[in-house]
Parts: C-alpha cells; structure tokens; sequence
C-alpha cells in the first residue's frame, strides 16, 4: 500500500517586547536564573496581569502580513494544567476568539509554489524553564521565561512531506524577523515548532490518528523527526497495530522520536475566560495604523523581482528568504547600475558558500554590496575572467583590501587583469599545439574532451588570465 503523511505545524514566535506580556519584568535572554521573575510571573496572591500594548501590536503586524482577518473582540482564557515550571497551575492563552484567524503562508519547494492555510495565531504566556542538566537527581526551574509574550502560530494539516514542513517553517521564520515581531534566534529557544504528523493511504480523505512531536528548535531536526516519525508510523500499521494520539520528543542523538505523555484534547485543559481579563478590543484605526507600517512582504517583492529584474521563481525565492538578504541584492545592482542576473548569481553561489563555511549572517559579510558590484563591473568588462574573480572574491574575503574598489586595488597588485590581447593568446596557443601533437592528432578525430584539455593546457600556460571566450575562438580556428 502507498502511504501519504499528513503534517500540520504548531509555532511559538516569541515576541520581540522589552517586557513580558503580564507584566513589567524583562525578557532579555541570559540573565541569572529567576532575576527576570516578577510577582506577577510566579502568581503570588492577589497580583492582577496588565496586558502589554506591544505584544497585541506585533499579533496584529503579523496577522495583516499573511492576510487574516484580525478579530476586532478577542477573549483571552486560562488553559489549565500542572507543570512545575507553571506557577500559576495554568496558561494564560486564547482559545475560542483568538486575535488572528485565517492567513496563508507561500512555500516554494524546488521550482513548486504551494499555499499553506493558517487556521489562526493567538497570543500567550510562555512558561519557565525546567533545567536537568545542571544538577545531579534533581531539576531545577528557571521562571525567567515565565510571562514571556508568545504568538502561536497554527497551520492547516496540508503539509505534505518533510520538505515542505521545513520550507513553511523557514517561510513563516523569514516572515516575522522581515515584519520585526521576533529575532526568530532558534538556539535560544524564541522559534519552536511542534510537528502533527500522521499517514493514511494514498488517495484518502480521512485523516490518520496523529502524533504531536514537541519543541523542534531547528530545521534540519524538525526534518529528521517528520521522517523518522512517517517511517515509524507506516511500519507500525503495515505490523498490523495502530497508532496512539499521543505527545513525542525527538531525541537528536538517536535519532528518534520516543514517547513523552498521552495527546491530551482540549477538553482536557478545562478552558473558560480569564476573569482578570477584559475582552481585547481592537479598533479599525489601530488596524490601519499598522497596514501602513508595513515593509514591502516577502511574496510581492518575489513577484517584484521576477517581473523587475527578469529572475527565475528560484532565484526569488532564494533572495527573499531573508529581509537582510533582498536588501544586499538590491544594493548590489544598485551600486553597479544593473546587471541582476549576474548579481544573483554570484550572492546564491560563491557569496552564499563563504557564509556558510564561516556561519555568518549576510548582513555580517566583510564583502559589502558595493564592493561585490566593484568586481562584477571588472566581470562584465572583461578586465578578469569567472574563475580569476573567484580569486579576487576570496582575498577580498579575507580583507586584503578593503573598501568599494577592493576589487580593483587587490586585481592590479596582483597582476591578474586578463589578457585580450589577441595576438599574446594566439603565441599562447601556439605553443600549446606544436607542445601537444597527441592531443592535437584526438581533436582532429573528432574527440571533443581532448578539445577540452587543450583550452585547460592555455589557460594554464597563462596562469588563468587568456580570456576563455578568445581561447576557444582561436583553438577552433586553428585546429578546423
């Protein structure tokens, strides 16, 4: 039987606000254990929950970005449960009326573009932080976290593999750090996924019993989980047994997903309005306000680039998939005066290799967009060829020469400018053919790689600087 996996993903972005959503204390990450707690945080008696204006502020930015309606009344409620790390015995959420329903969010897959439904987004509070690592039998609890704004992010089960649950979560990852509402810092815990995932057989329309894998903090697990998860389920049907609604925790170093508790439903939490809690009240003024607020959104700047500078739905997509990473394409063709495809092509190739051999950000790139224009000026000019640019971009890499020109500075003082000279090529190849009378003999034969190792044979003689277009031209010439 062919199986087809159903996925459908939980985000918790966490808000970008100076203070927690209850209450004044700070949500700077790293601080000293349980300095960050405030009476509020850890539910002393009598304490009352203040809501923060900049948390309701970034809910809305987000739900105008993927295009939900935002709900003029919604209702924050207690979701109730035990946890040690809960002080208060339960959440402070949103359940019946959430502030953002509906949305989509734009995946592209390879060359495929798919749209994923959002069923809603709601506010609420994080909880603190149980840490086993640091003490021997026992656990400790961190409560800084406590009353951290969080917007949970909910999408329809219309994921269907892996790579598509890792691209939305990397599209809906772009989205809020490019709207400002999260810094989207996996390692630190302010972007957590949770993964639904269940199989049925191909072509059904019933959907399978689910399993929740909890707190994914980085795409590649999330990926890992998503597939062992399918595999596991599959085997387990295909074994003759079923499927159990529970909660999983993916285990890195294995893995594997194991089992953590049984999937409650939401009965189980024993929702009902917050009595200390008034209706949240969001007027069309206040709506307004934040649509005009707005940068430009990552889909129509795709569109934008397709339509302005004539790129592939690929090449879009990749230089959209971060705000940081449009605005260095978009300086780069504005410091050369044009040349998009060229520009697109060195930033998602030789650019985009040096910063993930050395983890960097774009915006953090010692090559700056003006000083990658300075060397595709010299490309296009012909003053050095692709392969000698690699060169030049490497030791502009490693800052022998700062600055726009140092594309220029590091070509003259290393003597790399291209030779056009077409009478110096041609004494080049020369050369090579009264040098390789063998290969010579192939390439009259009909064999094209011996062709190939001729051009390799020039270039080489000229340390890389005969124009490659001119070598070709000649060695046909010669040799026809």
């Amino acid at each position: 039987m062919k199986w087809e996996v159903v996925i459908g993903l939980e985000t918790h972005a966490q808000l970008s606000t100076a203070s927690k959503i209850f209450s004044g204390a700070a949500t700077a990450f790293g601080a000293a254990p349980n300095s960050q707690a405030s009476a509020v945080d850890i539910a002393l008696p009598g304490v009352l929950p203040v809501l923060n204006k900049g948390a309701v502020e970034r809910a809305i930015r987000f739900g105008v970005a993927v295009g939900g309606t935002i709900n003029r009344r919604s209702v924050f409620a207690r979701k109730n449960y035990f946890y040690p790390d809960l002080p208060k015995g339960y959440q402070i959420s949103q359940y019946e009326i959430p502030i953002v329903a509906g949305g989509m969010i734009t995946i592209v897959v390879g060359e495929a573009q798919k749209h994923i439904r959002l069923t809603r987004a709601h506010l609420e509070e994080d909880a603190g932080k149980s840490l086993h690592e640091d003490f021997h039998g026992m656990t400790g609890i961190d409560l800084n976290r406590a009353g951290t704004p969080l917007l949970e992010i909910v999408s329809e089960p219309e994921m269907r593999s892996a790579a598509e649950a890792v691209a939305y979560a990397k599209a809906l990852h772009a989205l809020v750090r490019w709207i400002g509402i999260c810094d989207g810092n996996l390692q630190e815990g302010s972007f957590r996924c949770d993964a639904n995932v269940s199989v049925r057989s191909m072509g059904s329309d019933k959907l399978g019993t689910r399993c929740e894998i909890k707190n994914l903090n980085s795409f590649r697990f999330l990926q890992h989980a998503i597939e062992f998860e399918t595999r596991r389920q599959i085997e387990l049907i295909e074994d003759g047994g079923s499927v159990v609604q529970e909660t999983r925790l993916y285990d890195p170093d294995r893995n594997e997903t194991r089992s953590m508790r049984t999937k409650e439903d939401a009965h189980d939490y024993r929702y009902f309005p917050d009595p200390d809690l008034p209706p949240l009240v969001v007027d069309a003024a206040w709506i307004d306000r934040v649509k005009t607020s707005l940068p430009e959104l990552p889909e129509a700047m795709r569109t934008r680039f397709v339509a302005a500078y004539g790129l592939t739905g690929y090449e879009a997509a990749a230089l959209t998939a971060s705000r940081e990473a449009a605005g260095y394409f978009e300086d780069t063709i504005r410091a050369f005066g044009g040349a998009p495809k060229l520009a697109a092509a060195w930033i998602m190739g030789t650019l985009s290799a040096a910063l993930n051999r050395e983890e960097l950000d774009i915006d953090a790139a010692p090559v700056t967009p003006a000083a990658l224009a300075g060397l595709l000026r010299r490309i296009q000019d012909n003053t050095i060829s692709g392969k000698i640019a690699k060169d030049v971009f490497d030791a502009m890499w490693a800052r022998e020469a700062i600055g726009d020109d140092a594309a220029d500075v590091i070509i003259e003082r290393k003597g790399l400018r291209q030779i056009s000279d077409e009478g110096a090529i041609e004494r080049i190849v020369d050369n090579v053919l009264d040098g390789n009378a063998a290969i010579v003999a192939e390439v009259r034969a009909g064999k094209e790689k011996a062709f190939n190792s001729l051009v390799g044979q020039v270039m080489k003689a000229s340390k890389g600087k005969a124009n490659p277009a001119q070598v070709n031209a000649i060695l046909k010439r010669k040799l026809g």
